[in-house]
C-alpha cells in the first residue's frame, strides 16, 4: 500500500468517527414503546478499508474504532465487540460476494470500483451483523429477542440509506 492510500483511509476513520460521535448519536429516536432507532455509519471505515488488508490488522483496528465510540456513547464495550465481529466476518462476505475476475491487491471495497449490487449486498452483509450484535450485546439476554430484531431492522435500513449517501457524495478512488 502506498501512503496515499494510507492516508485517504486514516482521513476517513478520523471523519466518520467524528461524526459518529457529534452528529448521528445524538440523531437517535423511538418508534413505539420498545424501538429504537440508531443511525450507524462508522462501520463504514472498517469496511472500506483496502480487500488485502490483513485479517489480524482489521481486527486491531475495529476494536479500536469500537472502543473510540464506546467512550462517547458510554456504553461500555458494545461496540467494540459487534465492531471485532463485523471485521471478522468481512473475509467470509469478501469470499461470498466475490466478483468473476477476483480481487485486486490496492482494491478498495466502494461503489465506483464493484458496482452498486456488489457493494449493497457487501454492506448489508456485515451492516446487519453489525448492528445485530450490537442490539444482542446492549440487552445480553434472548428474551427480548423481539425488541432486539425490530431495532436492528429499522436501524440497518437508516443505516444503510445514511451509509449509501456517503458513498455516492464522497467516493474517492482510495
Amino acid at each position: 500500500m502506498n501512503n496515499s492510500i494510507i492516508t485517504t483511509n486514516i482521513v476517513r476513520i478520523i471523519v466518520l468517527l467524528l461524526a459518529q460521535v457529534w452528529i448521528f448519536n445524538s440523531m437517535s429516536f423511538n418508534i413505539g414503546v420498545n424501538i429504537d432507532v440508531h443511525f450507524i455509519i462508522y462501520p463504514l471505515a472498517i469496511l472500506a478499508l483496502p480487500v488485502r488488508v490483513p485479517t489480524a490488522l482489521v481486527l486491531i483496528i475495529a476494536f479500536f474504532i469500537g472502543l473510540f465510540i464506546d467512550v462517547f456513547d458510554n456504553s461500555l464495550g458494545v461496540h467494540a465487540g459487534a465492531s471485532v465481529l463485523m471485521a471478522y466476518i468481512r473475509n467470509l462476505s469478501f469470499a461470498i460476494v466475490e466478483p468473476f475476475d477476483g480481487y485486486n491487491v490496492n482494491d478498495v471495497p466502494n461503489i465506483k470500483r464493484f458496482g452498486f449490487a456488489w457493494f449493497i449486498s457487501y454492506i448489508s452483509i456485515n451492516l446487519f451483523i453489525h448492528i445485530l450484535a450490537y442490539f444482542s450485546f446492549e440487552v445480553f439476554t434472548y428474551i427480548y429477542i423481539l425488541d432486539i430484531l425490530l431495532n436492528t431492522i429499522t436501524s440497518f435500513f437508516v443505516s444503510l440509506i445514511v451509509i449509501f449517501l456517503i458513498q455516492f457524495i464522497f467516493t474517492t478512488k482510495y
